[in-house]
């Protein structure tokens, strides 16, 4: 008998039309909700298909084609007029210009990512068969590794202390079904979801203009980032954009279409920051230094496992940042103050700071790069990078042996420091707030996040990455100039 399911394969559901060809995003550049009336047609509506037109406004010197009427009258949604030039249709519409006189706009900018390095895979879990399987006829393997539940579904991976009724396994990601890019069906549902929100009063249409800021190398060029405009945005008095950000909504869409999304309001200051401030460690580098610290030095032989107790109780929440800094410096007494030194070459930075460093050089926007470590590495390290500010932590050094007393000089840089740092170098460079971006990972940051005009979250733990303003998952830092609204074309200038 031979196995057909091997010859024939199930095509994957796909667009006829691509994300750069005439598509309903282009249309007006309009978004319309089902069931919605349709907006007037306004003097510069432009019908595409000539032919299905039986009135049209054209210039004087042509000569309207052979069954066109010239139109004589005032534009309405019974004579929407047509405009053609030397053959050529223009597709004109205003719903996202400069608003009229005494007015001010409310647009909304969101920037979606999408996490190519990350994918989703839908969570079918056997495991829950085997636990509900009667007593006596458990796998030969147990209910070991096999059995484990992913992380994030359930408050254990235990079966044996899993809830009475588990959780549904989640659907396949739609992008496995539509494309793995921000493919048009996802910019289709995200369009969708948003005209659910109430607009302001007044408003009765959600108008929409995409911009395509990075493609990946395939033939297609299928886009990885895009930037929405919608005009208006959902109305503030409803929802202020802190709460939508943080929507259920916002974050399902997210995970059904394996994508990240930033929502910002569009003002002049999205576009121009002149700040931006960098914490240290798994932010510019990839490691934490405390632990490579402790990781590095072979005497004590236990003291890497005596820091990382402290790092564990300060994640619980058993104690405080400073607390627990100054707790794991008491442990390195007496060690040698040049192992700072020892520690430079093994520093990795992480992926696209120095181009992204050298993109907001050219920029002429100041950088910083506030850190809860130890000042003689973060020093270096900015020089490094080129930065122009740099804070940490400065330990005691003793001038007759040159060895660590295990103190630390001043106060600690901490989550109220590094705002206050913040405001400090924000003040001396006379630059509004709302021009400074902070970009950092820990819980430590958020108060400096918050302080900026447009706080970043770094492949950042749970909690950071709910409460921060725009999150980013990518592999590069580099990807931070997509929330500018620049373009890789942009991007590869600003680099060189």
């Amino acid at each position: 008998m031979s196995d057909k399911s091997n010859t024939a394969r199930v095509q994957r559901p796909s667009l006829s039309s691509s994300m750069r060809s005439s598509s309903y995003l282009q249309e007006h550049q309009q978004y319309r909700a089902p069931n919605k009336p349709e907006g007037h047609y306004g003097i510069d509506t432009v019908v595409e298909d000539m032919n299905a037109t039986s009135i049209a406004t054209l210039p004087s010197p042509i000569i309207p084609p052979k069954g066109v009427a010239r139109f004589k009258g005032i534009p309405s949604p019974e004579h929407p007029p047509t405009i053609v030039e030397s053959g050529l249709s223009h597709e004109l519409s205003h719903p996202n210009c400069t608003p009229a006189p005494g007015t001010r706009s409310d647009k909304l900018v969101a920037t979606l990512y999408y996490k190519s390095t990350a994918p989703r895979i839908s969570n079918a879990i056997p495991s829950l068969q085997q636990a509900s399987s009667p007593a006596g006829s458990q796998s030969p393997k147990g209910r070991a590794a096999d059995s484990e539940i992913p992380s994030n579904m359930a408050p254990t991976s235990s079966l044996d202390t899993f809830p009475l009724e588990p959780p549904t396994a989640e659907p396949e990601p739609l992008d496995h079904l539509y494309g793995s890019y921000v493919s048009p069906m996802c910019i289709t549902s995200f369009l969708h979801l948003m005209s659910s929100f109430p607009l302001p009063p007044g408003a009765s249409d959600l108008n929409s203009a995409h911009r395509c800021l990075k493609l990946d190398q395939t033939p297609d060029h299928h886009p990885l980032v895009v930037e929405l405009t919608l005009s208006p945005g959902p109305s503030l008095d409803y929802l202020p954009l802190a709460d939508l950000r943080k929507h259920e909504l916002i974050y399902r869409f997210e995970r059904e279409w394996n994508v990240d999304v930033a929502l910002r309001a569009d003002t002049l200051f999205r576009r121009y920051p002149r700040l931006v401030v960098f914490d240290m460690d798994s932010t510019l580098i990839t490691q934490e230094v405390i632990d490579l610290l402790a990781a590095t030095i072979k005497d004590p032989p236990d003291l890497a496992a005596r820091v990382a107790d402290i790092t564990h109780r300060a994640m619980l929440g058993e104690l405080e940042f400073d607390s627990a800094f100054r707790e794991r410096v008491k442990l390195l007494t007496g060690l040698p103050g040049t192992l700072f030194n020892d520690l430079r070459p093994v520093l990795e930075v992480t992926n696209g700071v120095r181009p992204l460093l050298r993109a907001l050089k050219r920029l002429g926007v100041k950088t910083a790069v506030l850190s809860g470590g130890f000042l003689p590495l973060t020093s270096w390290l900015a020089g490094e990078l080129g930065l122009d500010y740099a804070h940490a932590n400065e330990v005691v050094i003793d001038d007759a042996t040159g060895r660590l007393t295990g103190e630390v000089k001043g106060r600690i840089v901490g989550a109220e420091r590094k705002r206050e740092l913040l405001i400090e170098i924000a003040g001396k460079e006379g630059i509004p707030l709302d021009q400074v971006v902070a970009v950092g990972d820990g819980a430590n940051d958020l108060l400096m996040m918050d302080a900026a005009g447009l706080g970043v979250a770094w492949n950042a733990k749970p909690r950071v990455q709910m409460e921060a303003s725009a999150r980013l998952n990518g592999d590069s830092l580099l990807d931070l100039l997509y929330l500018f609204g620049f373009n890789d074309e942009e991007i590869s200038q600003l680099i060189q």
